[in-house]
């Protein structure tokens, strides 16, 4: 978890990609709004999640309407 996604944001998923070095984070906040945010792990950061893009500011109504916006913003989610 970073400073970028509160502690007190709820991730309720967590999808990475197939390398295992890449994920987005769908999390709802505490007023019951949703967002996503991208996360990258490199050996450079010693295995840490680090965030790649400022999605996290982003709202949506529902926990499909961040999933339908985070596969359209980050390409390899996409099916």
């Amino acid at each position: 978890m970073t400073s970028r996604i509160p502690r007190d944001w709820t991730i309720l998923e967590s999808p990475e990609n197939a390398q295992h070095d890449r994920c987005v984070d769908i999390f709802l906040r505490p007023n019951g709004t949703f967002g996503f945010e991208e996360f990258r792990r490199d050996v450079e950061d010693g295995g840490r999640w680090t965030p790649v893009s400022y999605f996290s500011a982003a709202v949506f109504a529902s926990r499909e309407a961040a999933r339908a916006a985070a596969a359209q913003a980050v390409a390899w989610l996409r099916p």
